[in-house]
């Protein structure tokens, strides 16, 4: 008895390929703001790199590998980066296919091959910090930065939690079931006002809470955290 072969009609494939093509043009982009950071400053230099940027700052030593979050453009974390990287921790921003980070979530191989660092660190905003933590588990690197943002598998590297009070995007039961994933080097900020969106610069994100402090307290507040637990500790 022959078995039967299933075949999908072509309009269905090609209805699915236009689906799936209008899902990832829609998406945040960075804000005007945001892309006046790509111009550098006295201090920092911004330089294109094979799938995304360098924020190259007086620090030599240590470096960050960031994942954006889903469907935002990715120069939208340039006020972080270039922030990051005047205290200290040069910051490599990944380009992900789709503006989608499991679609890209070994980006940073190419990185790590292509650069000598003595610190490698790997980070990212919800989705991306989501990649980020599965690559950390995967890799041995020396620290992990979670943005509104849980581990799905043990991780072994030190790792910071950032999140805010107002953040109706993150799941916080997810959030704490991730809680048993995590090293006992592990350190939980909780800023107070804060919300999911504000961690980039693309404006207001559909779901999320109004936050009650700036974008630049938000960012401030997050690079303080970053510097204790990373550069100065």
């Amino acid at each position: 008895m022959k078995k039967k072969i299933w075949r999908i009609p072509l309009t269905i494939v090609l209805i699915i390929i236009l689906i799936c093509a209008v899902y990832v043009s829609i998406y945040y982009h960075a804000t005007d703001h945001a892309k006046e950071y790509l111009k550098g400053t006295d201090s920092v230099a911004v330089s294109d790199i094979s799938g995304g940027l360098l924020f190259d700052g007086p620090g030599e030593d240590t470096a960050l590998i960031f994942y954006p979050g889903a469907k935002v453009e990715y120069t939208s974390y340039a006020p972080l980066m270039s922030e990051l990287a005047e205290e200290g921790m040069d910051c490599f921003l990944v380009k992900m296919p789709g503006n989608l980070a499991f679609l890209g979530k070994n980006k940073a191989d190419g990185i790590i091959d292509s650069n000598d660092y003595s610190r490698w660190i790997i980070g990212g905003h919800s989705l991306g910090g989501a990649m980020a933590a599965v690559y950390a588990a995967d890799n041995d690197l020396d620290g992990l930065i979670l943005l509104a943002a849980y581990p799905t598998k043990p991780v072994d590297e030190p790792t910071i939690e950032i999140y805010g009070t107002e953040d109706k995007v993150l799941n916080m039961s997810k959030l704490e079931e991730g809680d048993q994933y995590l090293p006992e080097n592990n350190m939980e900020v909780e800023i107070r006002g804060g919300n999911h969106a504000h961690f980039g610069d693309y404006g207001a994100q559909k779901g999320d809470g109004e936050a009650k402090i700036s974008r630049e307290e938000q960012l401030e507040a997050t690079v303080v955290a970053i510097r204790e637990f990373f550069i100065e500790y």
